[in-house]
Protein backbone atom coordinates (compact mmCIF):
# COMPACT_ATOMS: atom_id res chain seq x y z
CA UNK A 1 0.00 0.00 0.00
CA UNK A 2 1.63 3.37 -1.01
CA UNK A 3 2.71 5.21 1.96
CA UNK A 4 1.58 8.83 2.93
CA UNK A 5 1.43 10.83 6.18
CA UNK A 6 -1.50 11.49 7.86
CA UNK A 7 -2.22 14.97 8.16
CA UNK A 8 -0.69 16.34 11.64
CA UNK A 9 -4.22 17.67 12.82
CA UNK A 10 -5.94 14.12 12.21
CA UNK A 11 -2.83 11.98 13.71
CA UNK A 12 -2.73 14.54 16.90
CA UNK A 13 -6.71 14.80 17.42
CA UNK A 14 -7.00 10.46 16.87
CA UNK A 15 -6.25 9.86 20.80
CA UNK A 16 -8.46 12.09 21.92
CA UNK A 17 -11.25 10.68 19.83
CA UNK A 18 -11.26 7.48 19.82
CA UNK A 19 -11.52 7.76 24.02
CA UNK A 20 -15.39 8.32 23.33
CA UNK A 21 -17.75 6.23 22.81
CA UNK A 22 -20.34 6.19 20.11
CA UNK A 23 -22.82 7.29 22.18
CA UNK A 24 -21.73 8.66 25.18
CA UNK A 25 -19.23 12.22 25.79
CA UNK A 26 -16.20 10.49 26.64
CA UNK A 27 -17.18 7.71 28.72
CA UNK A 28 -18.38 4.21 26.96
CA UNK A 29 -20.76 1.46 28.14
CA UNK A 30 -17.73 -0.58 29.19
CA UNK A 31 -19.53 -3.44 30.39
CA UNK A 32 -22.88 -3.79 28.40
CA UNK A 33 -21.67 -2.10 24.99
CA UNK A 34 -18.07 -4.37 24.88
CA UNK A 35 -19.88 -7.36 25.59
CA UNK A 36 -22.71 -6.73 22.68
CA UNK A 37 -20.35 -5.62 20.06
CA UNK A 38 -18.41 -8.99 20.89
CA UNK A 39 -20.93 -10.85 20.78
CA UNK A 40 -22.00 -9.42 17.16
CA UNK A 41 -18.25 -9.54 15.94
CA UNK A 42 -17.88 -13.34 16.89
CA UNK A 43 -21.58 -13.54 15.11
CA UNK A 44 -20.54 -12.25 12.04
CA UNK A 45 -21.38 -14.14 9.04
CA UNK A 46 -18.58 -16.24 6.80
CA UNK A 47 -19.66 -15.18 3.20
CA UNK A 48 -22.78 -13.18 2.25
CA UNK A 49 -24.96 -15.30 -0.19
CA UNK A 50 -25.88 -13.67 -3.59
CA UNK A 51 -25.13 -10.53 -3.44
CA UNK A 52 -21.64 -11.49 -2.18
CA UNK A 53 -19.93 -12.55 -5.67
CA UNK A 54 -21.13 -8.70 -7.22
CA UNK A 55 -20.31 -7.18 -4.13
CA UNK A 56 -16.78 -8.94 -4.46
CA UNK A 57 -16.52 -8.37 -8.01
CA UNK A 58 -16.84 -4.59 -7.76
CA UNK A 59 -13.98 -4.72 -4.74
CA UNK A 60 -11.35 -6.21 -6.98
CA UNK A 61 -12.37 -4.21 -9.78
CA UNK A 62 -11.03 -0.70 -7.53
CA UNK A 63 -8.03 -0.44 -10.24
CA UNK A 64 -4.97 -0.79 -10.69
CA UNK A 65 -3.97 2.73 -8.53
CA UNK A 66 -5.60 1.99 -5.89
CA UNK A 67 -4.37 0.49 -2.62
CA UNK A 68 -4.67 -3.42 -1.62
CA UNK A 69 -5.21 -2.74 2.08
CA UNK A 70 -8.05 -0.93 3.53
CA UNK A 71 -7.64 0.75 6.89
CA UNK A 72 -10.12 1.81 9.20
CA UNK A 73 -9.27 3.48 12.83
CA UNK A 74 -12.13 3.06 15.33
CA UNK A 75 -12.36 4.19 18.99
CA UNK A 76 -15.08 0.59 19.82
CA UNK A 77 -15.82 -2.49 17.36
CA UNK A 78 -19.18 -1.42 16.77
CA UNK A 79 -18.42 -0.11 13.15
CA UNK A 80 -16.51 -3.20 12.57
CA UNK A 81 -19.58 -5.52 13.76
CA UNK A 82 -21.66 -3.65 11.03
CA UNK A 83 -19.30 -4.13 8.15
CA UNK A 84 -18.55 -7.74 9.04
CA UNK A 85 -22.64 -8.39 9.59
CA UNK A 86 -23.91 -6.76 6.67
CA UNK A 87 -21.07 -5.34 3.92
CA UNK A 88 -21.96 -7.56 1.29
CA UNK A 89 -18.62 -9.47 -0.09
CA UNK A 90 -16.77 -8.77 3.34
CA UNK A 91 -14.93 -12.12 4.68
CA UNK A 92 -13.89 -12.17 8.28
CA UNK A 93 -9.74 -13.35 8.74
CA UNK A 94 -9.61 -12.54 12.17
CA UNK A 95 -10.35 -10.16 14.51
CA UNK A 96 -8.36 -7.31 13.38
CA UNK A 97 -8.45 -7.98 9.77
CA UNK A 98 -10.33 -8.99 6.80
CA UNK A 99 -10.65 -9.09 2.90
CA UNK A 100 -13.21 -7.61 0.48
CA UNK A 101 -12.29 -9.22 -2.88
CA UNK A 102 -8.30 -8.79 -3.12
CA UNK A 103 -8.55 -5.82 -0.68
CA UNK A 104 -7.01 -6.82 2.87
CA UNK A 105 -9.10 -5.09 5.27
CA UNK A 106 -6.75 -3.74 8.81
CA UNK A 107 -8.92 -2.85 11.52
CA UNK A 108 -7.30 -0.61 14.51
CA UNK A 109 -9.28 -0.25 17.46
CA UNK A 110 -7.32 1.76 19.70
CA UNK A 111 -6.29 5.26 21.15
CA UNK A 112 -3.01 5.25 19.21
CA UNK A 113 -2.41 6.35 15.56
CA UNK A 114 1.27 5.60 13.92
CA UNK A 115 1.48 8.55 11.50
CA UNK A 116 3.30 6.27 8.81
CA UNK A 117 0.18 4.01 9.08
CA UNK A 118 -2.04 5.01 6.17
CA UNK A 119 -5.99 5.39 7.79
CA UNK A 120 -8.37 5.29 4.83
CA UNK A 121 -11.69 5.71 7.24
CA UNK A 122 -11.75 7.08 10.45
CA UNK A 123 -15.07 7.62 12.88
CA UNK A 124 -16.45 10.78 13.91
CA UNK A 125 -19.18 11.45 16.93
CA UNK A 126 -21.27 13.98 17.15
CA UNK A 127 -19.60 16.19 20.49
CA UNK A 128 -16.45 16.74 18.39
CA UNK A 129 -17.28 16.02 14.53
CA UNK A 130 -16.77 19.56 13.54
CA UNK A 131 -13.05 20.01 14.71
CA UNK A 132 -13.00 17.36 11.96
CA UNK A 133 -15.14 19.55 9.48
CA UNK A 134 -13.04 22.91 10.06
CA UNK A 135 -10.04 20.97 10.48
CA UNK A 136 -7.29 22.73 7.99
CA UNK A 137 -5.43 21.28 5.96
CA UNK A 138 -8.89 18.75 5.45
CA UNK A 139 -8.27 15.49 7.13
CA UNK A 140 -11.58 14.56 5.50
CA UNK A 141 -12.58 14.24 2.39
CA UNK A 142 -15.76 15.75 1.01
CA UNK A 143 -18.91 14.08 -0.91
CA UNK A 144 -18.42 16.01 -3.66
CA UNK A 145 -14.50 14.80 -3.84
CA UNK A 146 -15.61 10.72 -3.23
CA UNK A 147 -18.61 10.95 -6.17
CA UNK A 148 -21.51 10.77 -3.73
CA UNK A 149 -24.02 12.68 -4.69
CA UNK A 150 -27.13 14.79 -3.30
CA UNK A 151 -29.61 12.23 -4.95
CA UNK A 152 -27.29 9.12 -3.00
CA UNK A 153 -28.34 11.29 0.54
CA UNK A 154 -31.78 12.22 -0.50
CA UNK A 155 -33.23 9.31 2.21
CA UNK A 156 -31.13 10.80 5.07
CA UNK A 157 -32.11 12.87 7.97
CA UNK A 158 -30.98 16.81 7.65
CA UNK A 159 -29.40 16.50 10.86
CA UNK A 160 -27.17 13.89 10.09
CA UNK A 161 -25.98 16.07 7.18
CA UNK A 162 -25.31 19.48 8.94
CA UNK A 163 -23.58 17.77 11.88
CA UNK A 164 -20.93 17.02 9.73
CA UNK A 165 -20.55 20.03 7.47
CA UNK A 166 -18.19 22.30 7.06
CA UNK A 167 -17.99 25.93 7.46
CA UNK A 168 -18.05 26.40 3.67
CA UNK A 169 -20.76 24.07 3.06
CA UNK A 170 -19.04 20.82 2.13
CA UNK A 171 -20.52 17.67 3.62
CA UNK A 172 -17.30 15.58 5.02
CA UNK A 173 -18.73 12.40 6.26
CA UNK A 174 -21.78 9.70 6.38
CA UNK A 175 -23.87 8.18 9.33
CA UNK A 176 -26.08 4.99 8.89
CA UNK A 177 -28.08 5.72 12.16
CA UNK A 178 -30.43 8.45 13.14
CA UNK A 179 -30.07 8.93 16.67
CA UNK A 180 -33.15 10.85 17.86
CA UNK A 181 -33.85 9.56 21.58
CA UNK A 182 -36.81 9.04 23.83
CA UNK A 183 -37.35 7.82 27.71
CA UNK A 184 -37.16 4.07 27.91
CA UNK A 185 -39.76 2.95 30.76
CA UNK A 186 -39.70 -0.30 32.62
CA UNK A 187 -43.10 -1.62 32.18
CA UNK A 188 -43.78 -3.14 35.43
CA UNK A 189 -42.61 0.26 37.05
CA UNK A 190 -45.02 1.99 34.99
CA UNK A 191 -48.00 0.17 36.43
CA UNK A 192 -47.11 0.49 39.94
CA UNK A 193 -46.37 4.38 39.13
CA UNK A 194 -48.72 5.63 36.96
CA UNK A 195 -51.42 2.58 36.46
CA UNK A 196 -50.34 1.68 33.13
CA UNK A 197 -47.38 0.41 30.47
CA UNK A 198 -49.54 1.64 27.41
CA UNK A 199 -47.10 3.65 25.54
CA UNK A 200 -49.76 6.84 24.77
CA UNK A 201 -50.67 6.74 28.04
CA UNK A 202 -47.78 6.75 29.44
CA UNK A 203 -46.55 9.62 27.13
CA UNK A 204 -49.52 11.62 28.38
CA UNK A 205 -48.52 11.49 31.84
CA UNK A 206 -44.24 12.20 30.95
CA UNK A 207 -44.56 14.90 28.16
CA UNK A 208 -43.76 17.39 29.95
CA UNK A 209 -40.81 18.07 32.73
CA UNK A 210 -43.64 19.07 35.45
CA UNK A 211 -45.65 15.76 35.29
CA UNK A 212 -42.49 13.93 35.31
CA UNK A 213 -41.37 15.53 38.26
CA UNK A 214 -44.48 14.64 39.84
CA UNK A 215 -44.39 11.27 38.63
CA UNK A 216 -40.85 10.80 40.45
CA UNK A 217 -42.61 11.86 43.60
CA UNK A 218 -44.89 8.98 42.65
CA UNK A 219 -42.05 6.37 41.85
CA UNK A 220 -40.84 7.10 44.91
CA UNK A 221 -43.51 6.41 47.14
CA UNK A 222 -44.09 2.72 44.85
CA UNK A 223 -40.47 1.87 45.69
CA UNK A 224 -38.69 2.99 42.61
CA UNK A 225 -35.73 5.38 41.38
CA UNK A 226 -36.90 7.54 38.95
CA UNK A 227 -33.73 7.61 37.30
CA UNK A 228 -30.11 9.06 37.49
CA UNK A 229 -29.92 12.85 37.42
CA UNK A 230 -27.17 12.32 34.35
CA UNK A 231 -30.01 10.24 32.49
CA UNK A 232 -31.81 13.91 31.64
CA UNK A 233 -28.81 15.79 30.78
CA UNK A 234 -29.19 15.62 27.03
CA UNK A 235 -32.28 16.11 27.02
CA UNK A 236 -32.24 19.06 28.39
CA UNK A 237 -28.81 19.94 26.56
CA UNK A 238 -29.88 19.49 23.10
CA UNK A 239 -32.76 21.55 23.82
CA UNK A 240 -30.53 24.92 24.35
CA UNK A 241 -31.73 28.04 22.33
CA UNK A 242 -27.81 29.34 22.82
CA UNK A 243 -24.56 27.44 22.28
CA UNK A 244 -22.32 26.79 24.76
CA UNK A 245 -19.24 29.20 23.48
CA UNK A 246 -20.66 32.39 21.35
CA UNK A 247 -17.84 34.59 20.46
CA UNK A 248 -15.17 33.00 22.56
CA UNK A 249 -17.01 32.93 25.82
CA UNK A 250 -18.74 30.17 27.61
CA UNK A 251 -22.64 30.52 28.08
CA UNK A 252 -24.93 28.21 30.24
CA UNK A 253 -28.40 27.99 28.44
CA UNK A 254 -31.28 28.84 30.32
CA UNK A 255 -32.40 24.81 29.77
CA UNK A 256 -28.99 23.67 31.08
CA UNK A 257 -29.63 25.66 34.08
CA UNK A 258 -33.06 24.05 34.28
CA UNK A 259 -31.64 20.86 34.12
CA UNK A 260 -29.63 21.85 37.42
CA UNK A 261 -32.77 22.91 39.44
CA UNK A 262 -34.62 20.37 38.70
CA UNK A 263 -32.02 17.64 39.70
CA UNK A 264 -30.93 19.10 42.61
CA UNK A 265 -34.68 19.26 44.08
CA UNK A 266 -35.10 15.50 42.75
CA UNK A 267 -31.68 14.47 44.43
CA UNK A 268 -32.47 15.87 47.65
CA UNK A 269 -35.78 14.51 47.44
CA UNK A 270 -34.26 10.89 47.14
CA UNK A 271 -36.33 10.49 43.74
CA UNK A 272 -33.31 10.42 41.33
CA UNK A 273 -29.73 9.18 42.11
CA UNK A 274 -26.57 10.58 41.11
CA UNK A 275 -24.56 7.72 39.58
CA UNK A 276 -22.54 8.20 36.79
CA UNK A 277 -23.48 6.55 33.12
CA UNK A 278 -22.48 3.14 32.75
CA UNK A 279 -21.38 2.88 36.40
CA UNK A 280 -22.00 -0.74 38.15
CA UNK A 281 -24.71 1.25 40.24
CA UNK A 282 -26.49 2.81 37.44
CA UNK A 283 -26.44 -0.57 35.47
CA UNK A 284 -28.47 -2.13 38.33
CA UNK A 285 -32.05 -0.58 36.90
CA UNK A 286 -31.05 -3.26 33.90
CA UNK A 287 -32.77 -5.76 36.26
CA UNK A 288 -35.84 -6.10 37.80
CA UNK A 289 -34.27 -5.07 41.96
CA UNK A 290 -32.84 -2.37 40.33
CA UNK A 291 -35.99 -0.49 41.19
CA UNK A 292 -36.13 1.96 38.35
CA UNK A 293 -38.30 3.37 36.40
CA UNK A 294 -36.70 4.45 33.02
CA UNK A 295 -33.22 5.82 31.32
CA UNK A 296 -33.17 7.90 28.60
CA UNK A 297 -31.40 7.34 24.57
CA UNK A 298 -31.83 6.32 21.35
CA UNK A 299 -31.70 3.34 19.60
CA UNK A 300 -28.27 1.98 19.80
CA UNK A 301 -29.02 2.03 23.62
CA UNK A 302 -31.60 -0.56 23.39
CA UNK A 303 -28.74 -3.09 21.77
CA UNK A 304 -25.80 -1.83 23.56
CA UNK A 305 -27.20 -0.48 26.96
CA UNK A 306 -30.13 -2.52 28.41
CA UNK A 307 -28.28 -6.18 28.21
CA UNK A 308 -30.85 -7.90 26.47
CA UNK A 309 -27.78 -11.22 26.07
CA UNK A 310 -28.84 -11.58 29.37
CA UNK A 311 -31.57 -13.60 30.81
CA UNK A 312 -32.45 -11.95 34.17
CA UNK A 313 -32.23 -8.34 32.64
CA UNK A 314 -35.60 -6.56 31.73
CA UNK A 315 -34.86 -6.29 28.27
CA UNK A 316 -34.28 -10.10 27.71
CA UNK A 317 -38.24 -10.41 29.14
CA UNK A 318 -39.68 -7.76 27.07
CA UNK A 319 -39.88 -5.81 29.71
CA UNK A 320 -39.31 -2.19 28.29
CA UNK A 321 -41.65 0.49 26.74
CA UNK A 322 -40.61 3.73 24.76
CA UNK A 323 -42.43 7.29 24.52
CA UNK A 324 -41.14 10.65 23.54
CA UNK A 325 -40.52 11.70 26.94
CA UNK A 326 -40.96 15.35 28.47
CA UNK A 327 -38.75 16.96 25.06
CA UNK A 328 -37.76 15.03 21.86
CA UNK A 329 -33.76 15.01 21.57
CA UNK A 330 -30.92 13.50 20.23
CA UNK A 331 -27.68 11.12 21.43
CA UNK A 332 -24.77 10.64 19.83
CA UNK A 333 -24.48 8.78 16.48
CA UNK A 334 -20.97 7.88 14.42
CA UNK A 335 -19.84 8.89 11.18
CA UNK A 336 -17.69 7.39 8.48
CA UNK A 337 -15.34 9.49 6.98
CA UNK A 338 -12.70 9.42 4.08
CA UNK A 339 -9.72 10.19 5.39
CA UNK A 340 -8.09 12.98 2.66
CA UNK A 341 -5.56 11.34 1.14
CA UNK A 342 -7.09 8.08 0.51
CA UNK A 343 -5.58 5.59 -1.66
CA UNK A 344 -8.82 3.31 -2.37
CA UNK A 345 -11.39 6.38 -2.71
CA UNK A 346 -13.31 4.17 -4.86
CA UNK A 347 -13.77 1.12 -2.35
CA UNK A 348 -14.51 3.71 0.70
CA UNK A 349 -16.88 5.63 -1.36
CA UNK A 350 -18.71 1.68 -1.88
CA UNK A 351 -18.80 1.49 1.92
CA UNK A 352 -19.99 4.19 2.48
CA UNK A 353 -22.75 4.21 -0.13
CA UNK A 354 -23.78 0.57 0.85
CA UNK A 355 -23.98 1.05 4.81
CA UNK A 356 -25.45 4.08 4.86
CA UNK A 357 -27.68 5.03 1.55
CA UNK A 358 -28.65 0.84 0.91
CA UNK A 359 -32.29 0.46 1.93
CA UNK A 360 -31.56 -4.19 2.06
CA UNK A 361 -29.01 -3.00 4.38
CA UNK A 362 -30.11 -0.43 6.25
CA UNK A 363 -33.19 -2.88 6.82
CA UNK A 364 -31.36 -5.71 8.04
CA UNK A 365 -29.49 -3.46 10.69
CA UNK A 366 -32.21 -2.28 12.27
CA UNK A 367 -33.83 -5.66 12.01
CA UNK A 368 -30.63 -7.34 13.65
CA UNK A 369 -29.15 -4.66 15.81
CA UNK A 370 -31.91 -2.90 16.80
CA UNK A 371 -30.96 0.24 15.21
CA UNK A 372 -32.28 3.42 13.91
CA UNK A 373 -30.83 3.66 10.81
CA UNK A 374 -30.44 6.49 8.50
CA UNK A 375 -32.93 6.61 5.89
CA UNK A 376 -36.44 8.12 5.84
CA UNK A 377 -38.07 5.23 3.66
CA UNK A 378 -36.61 2.49 5.78
CA UNK A 379 -38.18 3.78 8.87
CA UNK A 380 -41.48 4.45 7.05
CA UNK A 381 -41.47 0.43 5.87
CA UNK A 382 -40.84 -0.49 9.30
CA UNK A 383 -43.07 1.53 11.35
CA UNK A 384 -45.61 0.29 9.28
CA UNK A 385 -46.04 -3.09 9.63
CA UNK A 386 -44.89 -6.18 12.15
CA UNK A 387 -41.01 -5.68 10.95
CA UNK A 388 -40.27 -2.78 13.15
CA UNK A 389 -41.52 -4.65 16.28
CA UNK A 390 -38.85 -4.80 19.18
CA UNK A 391 -39.20 -7.91 21.69
CA UNK A 392 -36.87 -6.11 24.37
CA UNK A 393 -40.07 -3.37 24.01
CA UNK A 394 -42.41 -6.36 24.68
CA UNK A 395 -42.88 -6.23 20.98
CA UNK A 396 -43.43 -2.34 20.75
CA UNK A 397 -42.29 -0.82 17.29
CA UNK A 398 -40.63 2.39 18.11
CA UNK A 399 -39.65 3.67 14.11
CA UNK A 400 -42.64 6.05 14.04
CA UNK A 401 -41.62 7.81 17.25
CA UNK A 402 -38.08 8.21 16.50
CA UNK A 403 -38.56 8.93 12.45
CA UNK A 404 -40.19 11.96 14.10
CA UNK A 405 -37.54 13.13 16.38
CA UNK A 406 -35.00 12.58 13.72
CA UNK A 407 -37.08 15.58 11.87
CA UNK A 408 -37.05 17.42 14.96
CA UNK A 409 -33.30 17.60 15.23
CA UNK A 410 -31.88 21.16 15.75
CA UNK A 411 -27.75 21.31 15.02
CA UNK A 412 -27.76 25.04 14.93
CA UNK A 413 -26.91 25.19 18.40
CA UNK A 414 -23.31 23.15 18.48
CA UNK A 415 -20.07 24.51 18.80
CA UNK A 416 -16.65 22.84 18.24
CA UNK A 417 -16.52 22.63 22.29
CA UNK A 418 -19.50 20.63 23.50
CA UNK A 419 -17.95 17.97 24.52
CA UNK A 420 -15.50 19.26 26.61
CA UNK A 421 -18.24 21.82 28.02
CA UNK A 422 -21.03 19.13 28.70
CA UNK A 423 -18.52 16.90 30.97
CA UNK A 424 -16.90 19.14 32.76
CA UNK A 425 -19.99 20.98 33.60
CA UNK A 426 -21.94 17.80 34.41
CA UNK A 427 -18.92 16.84 36.71
CA UNK A 428 -19.09 20.32 38.84
CA UNK A 429 -22.48 19.57 39.10
CA UNK A 430 -22.30 16.48 40.29
CA UNK A 431 -20.41 18.05 43.23
CA UNK A 432 -23.43 20.42 43.84
CA UNK A 433 -26.09 17.79 43.88
CA UNK A 434 -23.86 15.53 45.98
CA UNK A 435 -22.77 18.41 48.54
CA UNK A 436 -19.38 18.80 47.46
CA UNK A 437 -20.31 22.48 46.57
CA UNK A 438 -22.63 24.50 49.16
CA UNK A 439 -24.40 26.35 46.35
CA UNK A 440 -25.10 26.48 42.76
CA UNK A 441 -22.41 29.28 42.45
CA UNK A 442 -19.70 27.15 44.12
CA UNK A 443 -20.28 24.66 41.16
CA UNK A 444 -20.05 27.18 38.59
CA UNK A 445 -16.86 28.61 39.79
CA UNK A 446 -15.15 25.28 39.64
CA UNK A 447 -16.63 24.39 36.11
CA UNK A 448 -15.40 27.79 35.00
CA UNK A 449 -12.28 26.84 36.10
CA UNK A 450 -11.76 23.81 34.34
CA UNK A 451 -12.72 24.82 31.34
CA UNK A 452 -10.36 27.78 30.88
CA UNK A 453 -8.01 25.28 32.00
CA UNK A 454 -8.97 23.18 29.08
CA UNK A 455 -9.44 25.71 27.05
CA UNK A 456 -7.63 28.91 27.50
CA UNK A 457 -8.70 30.78 24.61
CA UNK A 458 -12.27 31.11 26.42
CA UNK A 459 -13.64 33.41 28.90
CA UNK A 460 -16.44 33.03 31.37
CA UNK A 461 -18.35 35.16 33.55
Amino acid sequence: MKKKLVSAVLAASFAAAMLAGCGSSGSSDTASSTAATQAATTAATEAAPAATEAATEAAADTGADEGKVLNIQCWNTEFQSRITDHYPGYEKVDDTTGKIGDVTVKWTITADAAADDKVDIFLVEADYALKYMNADPAVAMSMDELGITADDLKDQYQYTKDIVTDANGAQRGISWQACSAGLIYNREAAKAVLGTDDPDEVQSQLDSWDKFNDAAAKAKDAGYTMCSVNDTYRVYSNNVTTPWVVDGKVNVDDNIKKWVDDSKALADAGEENTYELWSDDWAKGKYPDGKVFCYFGPAWFFNFSLSADDAQSIAANGGWGFVTGPQSFYWGGTWICAAEGTDNPTLVKDIMLKMCTDPDIMKEIAQKDSDCVNNKSVLEALAADDSGNLALLGGQNPYSMLAAGAEKVDMSNISDYDQGCNEEFQTAMKGYFEGSYATYDDALAAFNTAITEKYPELTTD
